[in-house]
């Protein structure tokens, strides 16, 4: 489980495809103190299992859904990533519940830049914007992030701040770049449990 405040940004060193599987060598030196195989790392958004741990570089596995499913399929040696390790019990929630589950993929449609503040629209998928609503959280390529006031089945906005562009690679993004989205798991919950009463 995560918080979506990203700790980190690493960057992909290698990419070695072994049959199906795609392993993924990322270097990010203040990450990997104290790092062991088989915790959990969310990179970009999607929680991996460490299988390697180094003192300036760790090693996950990519499986094929994951590829499928994520923008980690597309990942290329020397792009940056956001970087956070698994919550502890006693770590502050400064973010909003994360499980590294990515519910899809969306497409910046548009960047506005005014003042010192960032604002992306995105177009997403009916079966991720259905669980989108005005002012709730939203993870980003791992990012917690609000969601705007303008939100549809199809579309959403979300407004950064300085801080925020500093500490993670959202600056980066242009019209055009994919990103991981992870709903609010509490909206999934909410809609599937409504679902199961209606059947009734």
């Amino acid at each position: 489980m995560f918080t979506g405040i990203i700790q980190h940004i690493g960057t992909i060193s290698q990419v070695r495809r072994r049959d199906a599987v795609t392993e993924l060598e990322v270097r990010a030196s203040a990450a990997c103190e104290g790092l062991k195989a088989g915790e959990s790392v969310a990179v970009n958004g999607v929680c991996l299992t460490v299988v390697r741990a180094g003192r300036s570089a760790f090693t996950a596995e990519v499986i094929p859904e994951t590829q499928r499913l994520t923008t980690l399929g597309r990942i290329a040696r020397g792009d940056a990533v956001n970087l956070e390790r698994s919550l502890r019990i006693t770590d502050r929630l400064s973010g909003h519940l994360v499980l590294g589950h990515v519910d899809g993929m969306g497409r910046v449609l548009r960047r506005a830049v005014k003042a010192r503040e960032v604002g992306l629209e995105l177009a997403v998928d009916r079966s991720v914007g259905r669980y989108l609503v005005p002012k709730g959280p939203i993870t980003i390529d791992g990012v917690s992030l609000t969601l705007g006031s303008r939100v549809s089945s199809t579309r959403c906005q979300v407004f950064i701040i300085p801080e925020t562009m500093h500490r993670t690679t959202v600056w980066r993004l242009q019209a055009g770049d994919l990103v991981n989205i992870e709903v609010d798991y509490f909206a999934k919950l909410i809609a599937q449990l409504a679902g199961r009463r209606t059947r009734r």
